[in-house]
């Protein structure tokens, strides 16, 4: 190659490459407000925004990648631990974690209950940000599974619908992040160790006040409607009577996922 073709050479790719810069910056830009649906912020967003600064919350925590890396990302928390346990949380995080246990304990930053709602309304609005995928796992706890750990070898796709519902529960389900499969370790919900064997326990208990008459019905039931019975035990339920496992799976898994879920859980004898 010539002295005039490397000049040549250079001169091209520099010049395309630039052009390919420039059409994916303002691609970006032209996707924002869609990505980041702008369109719902509100005031409610905004107080949120606020009190997360004024808290300092980014010293310990991350958003969006973004923070200290300390405490967990925050990105999509509200989709993982639903509102109403974040209330409950914030209000008295002791209450659920001690330091004994958990080794990090969250400061009780004395929140009122506005603050409270306005930081979550902020979190509800970056949980709906399209962040490509980020978080790449589940918010991390002790004793947790989160997709791509080692020695979880199922697949979404494998054949067995027990092993699918294993994938989904460690992974884009978030199920590991608040339940434990081992015996004695409560995480934000109970362990699940022998589920499978309880859950025909209950359906058959004088206090079962649902509508399951097995065990699959009522691993069901606790997944789509988890406020029409509350598991036996403190911390689990807000002072009026609602489950704090979110209510959102209906919306967000479809029905051979929630069959793939219960045929795994079914299996934790």
């Amino acid at each position: 190659m010539t002295k005039a073709t490397t000049r040549r050479f250079f001169f091209a790719g520099t010049a395309l490459f630039t052009l390919v810069f420039i059409g994916l910056t303002l691609h970006t830009h032209s996707t924002i407000a869609r990505r980041t649906h702008s369109d719902r912020l509100d005031e409610r967003v905004v107080r949120g925004l606020h009190v997360w600064a004024r808290y300092n919350c980014e010293n310990c925590h991350t958003l969006l990648g973004e923070g200290a890396y300390y405490a967990p990302d925050l990105t999509e928390i509200v989709a993982q631990r639903g509102k109403g346990y974040l209330a409950a949380f914030l209000a008295n995080p002791a209450a659920f974690y001690s330091e004994a246990r958990d080794r990090r304990l969250m400061p009780t930053l004395g929140l009122s209950e506005p603050e409270i709602a306005d930081v979550l309304e902020f979190l509800t609005w970056v949980d709906g940000i399209d962040s490509n995928g980020w978080p790449p796992r589940p918010i991390l706890v002790a004793g947790a599974a989160p997709r791509g750990l080692p020695g979880i070898e199922t697949r979404v796709d494998a054949e067995r619908p027990g092993d699918r519902g294993q994938a989904l529960f460690n992974g884009a389900g978030a199920c590991a992040g608040c339940h434990a499969v081992a015996p004695g370790v409560r995480l934000v919900g109970p362990s699940l160790s022998g589920i499978g064997i309880t859950a025909a326990e209950r359906v058959a208990d004088a206090s079962y006040g649902g509508t399951a008459t097995a065990a699959e019905g009522y691993l069901r039931e606790s997944i789509l409607e988890p406020s029409r019975f509350l598991a036996p035990g403190s911390n689990y339920a807000t002072p009026d009577g609602r489950s704090y496992m979110p209510d959102h799976y209906p919306k967000v898994l479809a029905a051979g996922q929630v069959d793939d879920l219960v045929a795994y859980l079914v299996t934790l004898r």
